[in-house]
């Protein structure tokens, strides 16, 4: 049910939902609220004939079916890598048998990043083969891998207060879980911060709420200046563990070994359909999934499902024979993963028109039940993004939450154009 919240938004009459400037330049910043008001209570049978489609009609478990297809024909989607560049030929082969407008692909240059093979086996006090999943971009091991003595810390500023001990060392980090934003910097800044301190390599623990001997992946960032090393995520038990072998004064020993290999930057594309607006053509309201994923599973979740149903959006109202007063474009991003590559190229290439840009959209936070939609706007704005969720009453999912985020719009955002994201639990 996810798509309806994107397909909801797309299709109503977006009205000037700026965050600070005028972002529609059109008589409609003139109207009442309480006019917007009555004209998106007008859309009620449009609005339910989407719920009848997507939740009871034909289009039932089509966004499901079209993923599982693509995930399973396919595989993991790496930055680089041509599976992603096969993935990408197939969606934009599927955009346009869709019947959709204007689809095509915008050439953008990638990251090209491979993992190899990696292990680490706890030496002393006992011999341990550890579950490990190295960090992307992380630099390899040289063959014979690195062998050295451990220092187990909690936190940043424990490693600075520590920081003699950690030369020549693999710092661990067993970090407390307390959210994913606050806690996944350990992750992106773990091997800088361990590398200041003259540490030889770092792991970090997974950034999880909960784990079944489940290492994670995701991108880390070096610093120019700051020595490059080896970095790793390793399982919460593992991280526990030696947390506790340090605290009774044991002596940890690990040795590592990765291979993995930075190459030079790939083509690659973001992928590209619309349905043009019936009154305002020129005015776009964006909605987006991304496209790439890690190598150690088929991105389903992270973020097929996000994509699949940005498509979805711009499917149930074609279906439905809808033409939203502005353009409603879907872009599928590349190479999210390591940091919205694709996504900054895309607003490189289009910021000019800004003001052109009525709402930014990603779904990337699950594909959960949802329960509403963040929303990073002004307060005129936010109260019509709430008339428009009440529609959805009918499928109990109205609540307009703060902070509309996400890694490849908050370009946008941060130039001022509204955006939101899809909150599912």
């Amino acid at each position: 049910m996810k798509f309806l919240l994107l397909t909801f938004v797309g299709v109503v009459h977006l009205l000037s939902l700026s965050s600070g400037k005028t972002i529609c330049k059109n008589d409609i910043s003139q109207r009442s609220f309480q006019e917007i008001k009555e004209e998106i209570a007008s859309y009620g049978d449009v609005a339910k004939a989407i719920i009848n489609l997507a939740v009871y009609g034909k289009a039932q478990n089509r966004s499901y079916e079209r993923l599982a297809l693509l995930v399973d024909t396919v595989g993991p989607r790496p930055s680089g890598s041509k599976s992603l560049e096969k993935a990408i030929q197939i969606m934009h082969q599927n955009l346009q048998e869709d019947g959709l407008e204007n689809v095509h692909l915008e050439p953008v240059k990638i990251p090209h990043w491979e993992r190899g093979e990696e292990s680490a086996v706890m030496l002393e006090p006992r011999i341990h083969k550890m579950a490990i999943l190295g960090l992307g971009s992380s630099i390899g091991t040289p063959p014979e891998g690195i062998t050295a003595e451990v220092l187990v810390v909690t936190s940043f500023e424990e490693l600075q207060r520590r920081a003699p001990e950690a030369r020549g060392k693999i710092v661990v980090y067993n970090q407390p879980y307390v959210n994913y934003s606050k806690t996944v910097q350990y992750r992106v800044q773990g091997s800088v911060e361990a590398a200041k301190v003259g540490a030889v390599a770092s792991l970090i623990r997974s950034v999880a709420s909960f784990s079944i001997y489940s290492p994670h992946t995701g991108i880390q960032e070096y610093q120019d200046g700051v020595p490059k090393i080896p970095t790793a995520c390793i399982t919460v038990e593992d991280a526990e563990m030696m947390s506790r072998m340090a605290s009774r004064g044991n002596r940890i020993v690990i040795q590592l070994k990765m291979g993995a290999k930075n190459y030079p930057d790939a083509d690659s594309f973001n992928t590209v359909a619309e349905i043009v607006g019936s009154k305002y053509p020129e005015q776009v309201v964006l909605v987006s999934g991304h496209l790439d994923s890690w190598d150690v599973g088929q991105g389903a979740m992270d973020d097929g499902g996000g994509a699949f149903i940005s498509w979805e959006a711009l499917s149930l109202i074609k279906d439905l024979g809808l033409r939203p007063k502005r353009t409603l474009r879907l872009v599928l991003w590349t190479a999210e993963e390591q940091g919205g590559i694709g996504a900054f190229q895309y607003y490189q290439l289009h910021k000019a028109n800004i003001s052109n840009y009525s709402l930014v959209m990603e779904s990337d936070l699950g594909t959960f039940l949802p329960s509403g939609l963040q929303f990073t706007g002004s307060e005129k704005a936010r109260t019509i993004v709430e008339e428009v969720m009440s529609l959805l009453q009918p499928v109990n999912i109205t609540q307009v939450f703060r902070a509309g985020e996400g890694t490849d719009i908050n370009f946008w955002i941060q130039a001022g154009v509204p955006g939101t994201g899809v909150i599912s639990w």
